[in-house]
């Protein structure tokens, strides 16, 4: 399930992100890639010891996890902190599946992918995320506060930039309920329930849904 969450970061949000990383120091992509994806990395990323770099997840991370969207989607039980990674002229990502288990003091499973652009799609070209899917290769190029969520076993890409600069913040979500089909059930169930309970919060089908989605979240859940 591909899942576009519209608005993570607001104007206010996007401005002070952007100031935080201008002028930061970036190094080479591929110091944080594994064996298999070292051969197709070609970007940088906000080096791990940058003076801002708290307060820069505080935000970015803050805004995430409180969207209900992603907590619809995703159903959290971990999520790494994000990497910051700036792709320019000649720069791009080539096929790669992201590792299973990443981390290291702390080691977590990547059930879910999530980039969330911080440029706007006008000032680069090229540079979209191409996911394969069942559905067909699907070109992802969202606004800038815009967030895209996949399941971490798919196959994708970032196409060569070649011109501007793209930067986007990455990261990984374990979550409670590891099959990502069972996800997708759970948050299509999900929706329909919330607008359920919204709407006829007393009638027999809202408590039917209800007590579906629950019981289903709790077979399928591991904590």
């Amino acid at each position: 399930m591909l899942t576009r969450i519209p608005g993570v970061l607001g104007k206010r949000d996007l401005e002070a992100v952007r100031s935080m990383i201008s002028g930061a120091r970036f190094v080479d992509g591929k110091l944080s890639a594994g064996m298999a994806a070292q051969r197709v990395k070609h970007n940088t990323e906000l080096a791990a010891g940058e003076s801002r770099i708290e307060t820069l997840n505080a935000l970015v991370m803050g805004a995430l996890v409180r969207h209900p969207l992603y907590q619809h989607a995703t159903l959290p039980q971990r999520i790494a902190t994000p990497f910051y990674a700036r792709y320019t002229n000649g720069q791009s990502y080539g096929d790669h599946v992201d590792d299973p288990v990443m981390g290291t003091e702390h080691r977590y499973r990547s059930d879910v992918s999530i980039t969330i652009f911080l440029s706007e799609p006008e000032g680069y070209v090229g540079g979209e995320l191409m996911i394969e899917t069942s559905f067909g290769t699907q070109a992802v190029k969202y606004p800038a506060g815009d967030a895209v969520l996949y399941p971490s076993s798919s196959r994708h890409r970032v196409a060569e930039v070649t011109e501007g600069e793209r930067l986007v913040a990455v990261t990984w979500a374990q979550s409670l309920v590891r099959d990502a089909a069972r996800r997708e059930l759970l948050f299509e169930l999900g929706q329909a329930r919330d607008r359920l309970l919204a709407k006829a919060p007393d009638a027999a089908e809202t408590k039917h849904v209800d007590k579906s989605y629950v019981n289903l979240l709790r077979m399928w859940a591991e904590v």
